[in-house]
C-alpha cells in the first residue's frame, strides 16, 4: 500500500497536483486555510485535516502548493507542532515560487528537527498539472529527492535536479517566469503594432506560432494574446506581478541590473493597480491596446475572480 502524503494549500495548482496523488493510489490527508476547497478531493478519498500538523505522518511527506512567502512561512515556517510531528526523516516538498532566501531560511529551520526541505517549483499552469504535464525543478538533499522520486513522476513529466542548494530551484523559476512576462509584453506590444496597421491578430498569431515563436509554450501565449482571451485566468496577473519582484529583489541582491525586469514589473503595477490582478497574467498585453487607443483594457468579471 502507497504512503500517506500531506498536502497543504489546495488552489487551482494544489487542486491538480492532488487529485493526480490520488488517481496513482496515494492516500491523502489535506489542509486549505479555506476548508471548503478541501470537498472535491475528499469526494475522490482524501481525508480532510481540521489543523496542518494533522495532515502529516511521522517520518513522512509533506507537499505544500501555496501562494506567496507570507502564506508559506505562516503556514509552515513557525508551525511547530507540524515540524515536530514531521520529524525525523520527514520530507517538505514545496512547489511554491518563493524567494530563493525563503528556501534556504525554510531548510535551515526544517532541518532543525531533522526534516529534509525540498524547493521544488514547477513550470506549468493548472490545465499542464492537472494533464502531469508540469516540469518540476528540484533542489534539496539528495536523499529526499531520491525517496520523493516515484512521487515527482506522478506529478510532472519531467524533473531537473538543481543540486542540494535550495534555493537554486527558486532562482531558476524566477528567471523563467521573469523571461516569460518579458515575453508577453513584447507580444502584446506586437499585436499591437500589426492591428494598428490593420493586420489581423489572427494573422500574425499564424505567423508567430509558425515561425520564431513555434514552441507550444509561446505558441499558447501567442493565441491568448491574439484572442485576446485573459479570463479565466489560469495564472493570475497579481501572481506574476510577485514573480517579477521577487526576480528583480534578488537581482538587486546579486548586484546586477535588470532593467528590462524593472519595465515589466512596472507594467504589472500599473495593471494590477488598475483593478486588472484577477486577470490571467497574458492580460499585461491589454495594457498595450488600451495605450495606443484600440480598446479598454477588461476588468475581470466579478463572476470569476
Amino acid at each position: 500500500m502507497k504512503p500517506v502524503i500531506g498536502f497543504i494549500g489546495l488552489g487551482a495548482m494544489g487542486q491538480a497536483m492532488a487529485a493526480n496523488l490520488l488517481r496513482a493510489g496515494y492516500r491523502l490527508r489535506v489542509w486549505n486555510r479555506t476548508p471548503d476547497r478541501a470537498a472535491a478531493l475528499v469526494g475522490q478519498g482524501a481525508v480532510a485535516a481540521s489543523r496542518p500538523e494533522d495532515a502529516v505522518e511521522p517520518g513522512g511527506l509533506l507537499i505544500s502548493s501555496l501562494a506567496n512567502d507570507q502564506v508559506l512561512e505562516e503556514v509552515v515556517g513557525p508551525n511547530r507542532a507540524l515540524l515536530q510531528r514531521l520529524g525525523q526523516g520527514g520530507i517538505h516538498l514545496s512547489t511554491s515560487t518563493i524567494s530563493p532566501a525563503t528556501a534556504r531560511k525554510l531548510a535551515a529551520g526544517h532541518k532543525e528537527y531533522g526534516v529534509s526541505y525540498l524547493a521544488s517549483p514547477v513550470l506549468g499552469r493548472p490545465d499542464a498539472a492537472a494533464a502531469g504535464k508540469v516540469r518540476a525543478l528540484v533542489a534539496g538533499p539528495a536523499a529526499a529527492k531520491a525517496q520523493v522520486e516515484p512521487v515527482l513522476r506522478v506529478l510532472a513529466q519531467e524533473t531537473f535536479d538543481l543540486g542540494e542548494e535550495p534555493g537554486a530551484a527558486n532562482v531558476v523559476k524566477l528567471a523563467c517566469n521573469f523571461l516569460l512576462a518579458s515575453a508577453i509584453e513584447g507580444m502584446g506590444e506586437a499585436f499591437v503594432l500589426a492591428e494598428k496597421n490593420g493586420i489581423a491578430r489572427s494573422s500574425l498569431e499564424r505567423v508567430l506560432t509558425r515561425t520564431i515563436f513555434d514552441g507550444a509554450v509561446f505558441g499558447n501565449y501567442c493565441r491568448q494574446i491574439a484572442e485576446e482571451r485573459y479570463q479565466p485566468a489560469l495564472f493570475k496577473l497579481s501572481l506574476g506581478l510577485k514573480d517579477v519582484r521577487l526576480a528583480r529583489d534578488w537581482a538587486n541582491v546579486s548586484n546586477m541590473p535588470m532593467p528590462l525586469a524593472s519595465l515589466v514589473h512596472d507594467r504589472m503595477l500599473r495593471a494590477v493597480a488598475n483593478g486588472r490582478g484577477d486577470l490571467d497574467w497574458t492580460g499585461l498585453a491589454a495594457e498595450a491596446s488600451e495605450e495606443a487607443g484600440l480598446r479598454a483594457a477588461p476588468r475581470p468579471s466579478a463572476n470569476l475572480r
